[in-house]
């Protein structure tokens, strides 16, 4: 999986879920963090992972009106007229998936672990955990 930055679009997975929330909506940001969230799932693979922090921006994004971290115009178009309060409810589970994807049942702690941005991506991950608290 190719990885050029902290962003939780500087990935492959998280560009091109950006592509599924222009196309599916809500739809798709509900089926990420559920993703993470699947309790039969042992351990969140990276890619997952990637997704589900890609889906935590964007609803971050509609809630607090902060777009600088989205990359796409047509996502930025998406959240500019997505409805905050049609995706509120989603905040919690959010928090609760992106938590799983930090934990020792992840795999993208490990990965970055072993990069020299590892203090970057925590801190990117963290302040978006903090944007989710509203």
């Amino acid at each position: 999986m190719d990885i050029w930055g902290t962003g939780p679009f500087e990935n492959e997975a998280g560009a091109a879920f950006a592509d599924e929330v222009v196309q599916d909506g809500e739809f798709a940001l509900a089926e990420a963090f559920d993703v993470a969230l699947d309790p039969d799932t042992d351990f969140l693979a990276a890619e997952e992972g990637h997704r589900t922090l890609a889906a935590a921006e964007i609803l971050a994004a509609v809630l607090d009106g902060d777009t600088q971290n989205i990359v796409s115009a047509r996502l930025r178009s998406w959240v500019q007229e997505a409805d905050a309060v049609d995706l509120a409810p989603l905040r919690d589970v959010a928090r609760d998936a992106v938590g799983r994807v930090v934990g020792p049942e992840s795999e993208l702690p490990d990965l970055w672990a072993e990069n020299a941005d590892a203090d970057e991506w925590l801190g990117t991950v963290q302040g978006l955990q903090m944007r989710l608290e509203g």
